[in-house]
């Protein structure tokens, strides 16, 4: 019996270690162009296997500094509005503690308490709250649209309307109140400003350029804008404009935010509820939903943007080995010569011996020289299964 223990275990200690699972974004590149909560964003991202690329495209002023977000505090304490409509938690918050650090914090909030308070979503009602204020109504949707059919039922002929700004546009929001015969006042919680650094930028949109990123999350206006502004500085807003309509996927985290893209017809994604969170799990279903799968030499090939998944394995690819194997996917099967290979590596010469070299670092990494097979005189083909409908992946 003792024996019996002994050569369990030592099955046990010899047994190979499973693959680790293969995690939703495991072999994609994500672009982050937050100011705000980027860190988090980042996090989830990478918890699920992405590689971030951290480039933020705006910087937010600081509250206490913000002479224009004085003035209306002051104003609205001197003149009281009848309406104020709250818009992010961390807008009002930020509204709040700018004021006492002004000494007007007790003020502010004794305005408020006397006024309808109008919050647009649970996370701003319990801004409000925390405050020891109590919103009058919030809107189920969260959605402004809902707050301006709201006001425009109640009436505003002749109301001050004080509107907690931040950093969007609100697209006829202003306009309609006004045209109501409102008086609109604009509270300036924060001020969107160029990154000091703009380095980070334009490495991120080199990368867009050149197809190196899966995707790129915006969770403002602001920043979308200020990406492609920065884009037509450098001279390259065509490139960049060209990559985001086909390659590389735009997914914002709401409509709003998504403007500025979809005036450039660039195509966006944002989730059903506007949050970091639905807005990862959104990337999770979609990347690997636009990544194909090949039957190849037995084996199922899954290439994804720095990455190949081999029967569900991870395999981490250089970048020159990439370049190869989607020259080869383009039509799995068929033959690719070297020379058509050799234009397919960044930085190509005219040797293509450097063609075998990086080929000999692909199969290495796939772990499976059999994938890829070598045509004597002629170049390379992918080894796809005989049974395969090359229709379906562009051989045909």
């Amino acid at each position: 019996m003792h024996d019996q223990q002994q050569e369990h275990s030592e099955q046990e200690r010899t047994a190979p270690e499973a693959e680790p699972a293969v995690r939703p974004l495991d072999g994609f590149t994500v672009g982050v162009t937050a100011a705000r909560r980027a860190e988090e964003l980042g996090a989830l991202l990478e918890r699920r296997g992405a590689q971030v690329m951290h480039a933020p495209a705006l910087r937010i002023v600081p509250l206490p500094d913000d002479t224009e977000l004085l003035d209306v505090t002051r104003d609205l304490i001197d003149q009281a509005p009848d309406v104020v409509v709250a818009t992010t938690a961390i807008g009002f918050r930020g509204w709040v503690e700018a004021a006492e650090g002004w000494g007007l914090g007790e003020a502010l909030l004794d305005r408020l308490a006397g006024v309808e308070l109008l919050a647009r979503g649970p996370k701003v009602r319990g801004a409000i709250r925390a405050a020891g204020l109590t919103e009058k109504w919030s809107p189920a949707s969260e959605s402004m649209a809902e707050v301006l059919d709201r006001l425009l039922a109640e009436g505003v002929s002749g109301r001050r309307v004080a509107l907690q700004l931040h950093g969007e546009p609100l697209p006829g929001f202003v306009e309609a109140l006004r045209a109501g015969g409102a008086e609109v006042v604009g509270v300036p919680v924060y001020r969107w400003m160029p990154p000091e650094d703009i380095g980070p930028v334009d490495r991120l949109l080199d990368a867009v350029v050149s197809r190196a990123l899966d995707a790129v999350t915006f969770t403002s206006a602001p920043a979308a804008a200020s990406l492609l502004r920065r884009a037509g500085e450098r001279g390259i807003r065509e490139e960049v404009l060209a990559a985001l309509r086909q390659e590389v996927l735009s997914v914002c985290v709401g409509p709003v935010t998504a403007l500025p893209l979809q005036a450039e017809d660039i195509p966006t994604l944002q989730p059903e509820r506007f949050r970091l969170g639905p807005l990862v799990q959104l990337l999770c279903r979609e990347l690997p939903g636009r990544v194909r799968t090949l039957p190849v030499a037995g084996r199922q090939l899954e290439i994804r943007g720095h990455a190949v998944v081999v029967d569900g394995a991870l395999r981490p690819v250089p970048p020159a080995g990439m370049a190869l194997l989607r020259a080869l996917a383009r039509r799995p099967g068929w033959v690719v010569s070297r020379a058509e290979l050799l234009r397919a590596l960044p930085g190509s010469g005219t040797d293509e011996h450097a063609v075998e070299t990086a080929m000999a670092r692909l199969r290495g990494a796939l772990g499976a020289p059999k994938l890829i097979q070598t045509v004597v005189k002629r170049g390379y083909r992918l080894s796809l299964d005989p049974h395969a409908d090359t229709d379906k992946y562009g051989g045909g």
